[in-house]
């Protein structure tokens, strides 16, 4: 594969982005290719392939979020407050708020705040730490586990409907493709931090 197309390379090419302005987004017709043509016609010399990964993937990411996940609204929830569920419910044990912080991704500041939200609802109860008061330990109560495993399947529908306007072999194409990129950069951040 291009870096910049998501095609597979051309013979000899050796899945290198093509030279700067001669990239994929000519023939797209998506705001990031409108971004990278404005780009190249203030600075032709640049290559802006990676614009036109990251910022589609930035793009979509946006719009996920804007349609704020509409079986989670109706549950009066944010995706951020059903990962923490979800964690809680998927590993099928009491967690920590920092184990809970990096389940999801989230600042420990974020998940304090979360938590009192969701404790405050009723949906999970916290345990202090015998050996240790700072520590507490977080789990679902019955109507959190409820309300996980009734809005699951709601929600893994609505997600479906929003992914169907790609072939389910794209879907699958670009779940790898995503998994790849992933993988490589959770191995690899730390080093570009540097």
């Amino acid at each position: 594969m291009t870096a910049t197309s998501g095609r597979p390379a051309a013979e000899g090419d050796a899945g290198t982005a093509p030279a700067a302005g001669a990239g994929s987004g000519a023939g797209r017709d998506d705001t990031v290719a409108a971004v990278v043509r404005q780009w190249r016609s203030v600075h032709p010399g640049l290559d802006t392939g990676p614009m036109e990964v990251i910022g589609r993937i930035n793009r979509c990411a946006a719009l996920l979020q804007q349609s704020e996940d509409a079986p989670l609204r109706r549950a009066g929830l944010s995706r951020p407050e059903f990962d923490l569920l979800g964690a809680l419910r998927r590993t099928g044990h009491e967690l920590t708020p920092s184990e809970l912080a990096k389940e999801t991704f989230s600042s420990g500041a974020a998940v304090t705040k979360r938590l009192k939200q969701l404790t405050e609802r009723g949906l999970v109860e916290r345990r202090g730490d015998a050996r240790d008061r700072r520590v507490a330990h977080l789990r679902l109560t019955e109507a959190g586990r409820d309300l996980v495993d009734g809005i699951l399947p709601e929600q893994l529908a609505y997600e479906t409907a929003v992914l169907s306007v790609l072939a389910p072999e794209g879907q699958g194409e670009l779940a790898g493709l995503l998994a790849d990129l992933l993988g490589r950069l959770e191995g690899r951040m730390g080093a570009l931090r540097a």
